[in-house]
Parts: structure tokens; sequence; C-alpha cells
């Protein structure tokens, strides 16, 4: 049987201010704004993409519930995505250039075996940017 393929998947983040989190994703980690609205007075949804990578943030009335903080504080699952990221050393070096602050700056990951950073974002959700240590896309050992 073929296989159709599947080119993407996409976090769906609730936030407090659609408007405030699309400036983030958009000023601070280079997205583009796709979608907002669903009319200009009245901005409840948003998507933003880079690249493959594409986010969906909505406020829904309700607060945010990132990871870590169901994590009792243990960082053993605190990321809400991972964005796999050729090269994380590049990345790091832009997002560095736009002031982003790291919530764990780039490193090879331990147990996980994987190279990146961390970023939180204005309602506290962790993004993971990297890739496998190796460099082989070998995604098997990734464990968050």
């Amino acid at each position: 049987m073929t296989k159709t393929m599947i080119s993407g998947i996409a976090p769906f983040f609730i936030v407090k201010n659609v408007p405030a989190a699309l400036r983030f994703y958009r000023d601070r980690l280079g997205f583009d704004i796709t979608f907002q609205g669903p009319s200009e007075d009245d901005i409840f949804f948003g998507i933003v993409e880079r690249g493959g990578a594409m986010i969906i943030l909505k406020d829904v009335g309700v607060d945010p519930v990132p990871n870590y903080t169901r994590d009792i504080k243990q960082g053993i699952a605190r990321w809400d995505a991972y964005l796999h990221v050729p090269d994380p050393d590049a990345l790091a070096a832009e997002f560095s250039l736009r002031n982003v602050d790291f919530f764990l700056p780039l490193n090879d990951g331990g147990d996980d075996g994987l190279r990146g950073f961390e970023v939180q974002d204005t309602d506290g959700y962790v993004l993971f940017f990297g890739r496998p240590s190796t460099g082989n896309g070998d995604r098997t050992s990734q464990k968050k």
C-alpha cells in the first residue's frame, strides 16, 4: 500500500493575547503571520509559519498550560513543540541578533542525543529548535 505524504504538523497553542503572540513569533523568531482574525478588530486566532513549521494560536478565554507547568518541576517533558532545524548553531546566532532570550542555550542535549536550544514564548510555551547530534536525521532517539 502506498502511503500518502503528510507534509507537516502544527502545534495548537492556547494563548492569552493573539496579537501579542503573533508579534513575538514575527519580530523575535522571524516567522511570517499567515493568518489573523477573524477580522481586523477581533483577532482571537492566528497562524505563523517559517519554512515547514507552522504554529496555530488561539485565545479561548482560558489560561495557557505549557508542558513545563505540568511537569512537576522535573524538567523531563517541558517542550511544547520540537522544531527540526538542520543547523541549530546558525539559527541560535540569528536569534541572538534578534535579542531572543534562550530558555536553555545551544547545547548537545545529554540523554536525548540532540543538539539545539530552547526558547520560551510570551505565554510560556517552550520550543526546542534542533536536530539529532549525529546530524543523520534519525529522530528515533527523541524522548521529549
